[in-house]
């Protein structure tokens, strides 16, 4: 009988890491607790890294066939005055494909597909994970105890599983930043593909999706658990002067579809991806703010990486070690990067500080803006097949 793996969450990262530990001739059962896996959630941008880690899991070309391109936009003011412009075709030409835009639920259908029925156990609280001494890791599910030879927690930025490993850990904080998305109800005609505007405090973004509609962020500085009777109006009163198209694709949508989250991270960094025979995964080990756009990329990696070490190392115990070398360097590094990408973006506020960093991005060449990315697109995965 081959290794059995149990994955807790089902979300982007653990469908990835059960495709990647399928992949390699493992048995990987998911457990979620939700009533059902909706395909929820508006849109998402993938970097070239992503890609490459849906690549390896045998699921690239599907994801690039439902997504768009981003090609043209940038950084702009309220105004509407560009910051810094974005070369889609430059970021195509160093790493072979462009910043891709795809609607989350679209992706997590993608992913779900890819797994048997039987391996996605809906609806299930995940018990505590108990290390037994034969090696075996035992999971409480519903009625049922799991015994697995792997536990991979991708249970979340609050993940339970990892506030029992490491009890001591501070766990996720709020990030000082609270946004509100969704996604245009019908197609909206927009200039560019994908676009940031800051204001003191404020962001709004967009990026086109394959049929013409958009999705849409803003991003607010304001005390944790702050919520709005009606989000959408306040979002046309916060951003009614600001350039077009931001109040067209505020009037594309729904009220119904906005969705209001508060940004939480794990600012204090992990210090350990395993301990015994459980993975941390995503957000559940690295949670960070998404001014990078790098979240789930970066569970992505986890994914492929913890597969690979899995298929090559001779025990679980060195694929483990080795993919927490691999991993957390990398995922803390683009951490504080995100967060400090976020503390000179959108979280600057005073008058003078921006106007500062205004001028110095108007000039910074494009060419030093596309490199500064590269260095987090341009990640090579390990080989599945």
């Amino acid at each position: 009988m081959g290794n059995a793996a149990v994955v807790i969450g089902g979300g982007i990262g653990g469908l990835a890491a059960a495709i990647g530990l399928r992949r390699i001739g493992w048995e990987a059962t998911v457990i979620e607790r939700a009533p059902r896996l909706e395909d929820a959630g508006a849109g998402i941008s993938l970097a070239a890294n992503g890609l490459r880690a849906l690549d390896e899991l045998g699921v690239g070309a599907a994801v690039r066939e439902a997504s768009r391109g981003q090609y043209s936009g940038g950084t702009r003011v309220p105004r509407g005055g560009w910051l810094a412009r974005m070369d889609g075709s430059a970021l195509e030409r160093a790493v072979g494909t462009p910043i891709m835009g795809i609607e989350r639920s679209t992706l997590h259908r993608l992913l779900r597909d890819r797994l048997p029925a039987e391996a996605l156990l809906i609806g299930f609280e995940a018990g505590p994970v108990e290390q037994t001494g034969t090696g075996t890791v035992r999971v409480r599910c519903g009625e049922r105890v799991l015994n697995a030879d792997l536990v991979v927690a991708a249970d979340g930025v609050g993940s339970q599983v990892r506030a029992h490993l490491f009890p001591t850990h501070p766990g996720p904080v709020y990030s000082g930043s609270t946004v509100l998305r969704a996604i245009t109800e019908k197609p909206i005609d927009l200039p560019n593909d994908f676009e940031l505007s800051w204001g003191h405090g404020e962001e709004f973004g967009h990026i086109a999706l394959p049929d013409g509609r958009a999705e849409w962020h803003a991003v607010l500085n304001l005390p944790s658990r702050t919520r709005f009777a009606d989000p959408l109006a306040e979002l046309r009163g916060r951003f009614r002067t600001w350039h077009s198209p931001i109040p067209a694709l505020l009037d594309a949508t729904q009220a119904a579809a906005v969705m209001h989250h508060d940004v939480n991270e794990l600012r204090t960094p992990l210090p350990s991806y395993t301990a015994g025979r459980t993975a941390l995964l995503g957000d559940a080990a690295h949670a960070m703010t998404p001014n990078l756009g790098q979240g789930a990329c970066q569970a992505l990696e986890d994914a492929v990486t913890l597969a690979a070490a899995l298929a090559t190392e001779p025990t679980i115990e060195t694929a483990l070690a080795r993919y927490d070398a691999e991993r957390r360097p990398r995922s803390q590094a683009v951490a504080r990067a995100a967060r400090q990408a976020g503390k000179m973006g959108q979280q600057l506020s005073h008058p003078l500080a921006v106007a500062l960093r205004n001028t110095a991005m108007r000039l910074t060449p494009n060419r030093a803006a596309t490199h500064m990315i590269l260095r987090h697109h341009a990640w090579v995965p390990p080989r599945l097949h």
